[in-house]
């Protein structure tokens, strides 16, 4: 079962940046760190059920140990990638720090103990935004 559906809450209204998901963000964390500690594999095994395709884009992972469990799960077809951002540019989509929240494992658990295949750089330019996803478009496609 997910958080949403254990605590009765609306599935849709916690993807969204809006108060409502901040009212039970500490809260899915401490239930998420439950669930890792107890299954270490439990998420990184819940994002694959039943994908059949060639190719998966396993979005927000944030721990060391869901990347560890992907590269020992399925090997060198693992391209990990991260996708970053400056403070200033994070601000502007209004991003506001939250101590003991972003500053918690579930969001910066992989800032170190990763080499990362890509690095993209999403700063709002849209056109060095597209170069970058292109090539790594291209390099999934020569390894199909």
């Amino acid at each position: 079962t997910s958080f949403p559906q254990e605590h009765g809450l609306d599935f849709q209204r916690l993807l969204d940046a809006s108060a409502y998901k901040e009212m039970f963000r500490q809260d899915m964390i401490r239930w998420g760190e439950e669930k890792r500690h107890t299954d270490p594999g439990f998420f990184c095994r819940a994002a694959v059920e039943g994908a059949l395709q060639p190719v998966w884009v396993v979005s927000d992972t944030r721990r060391l140990s869901d990347v560890e469990w992907f590269q020992d799960t399925y090997g060198d077809v693992v391209q990990t990638v991260r996708v970053v951002a400056t403070e200033e540019t994070r601000k502007r989509r209004n991003w506001v720090f939250v101590t003991g929240v972003d500053d918690a494992e579930s969001e910066c658990g992989l800032d170190q103990g990763v080499a990362f295949d890509w690095v993209i750089t999403n700063d709002g330019d849209k056109v060095a935004l597209g170069k970058q996803l292109e090539m790594l478009v291209q390099s999934v496609h020569r390894n199909l």
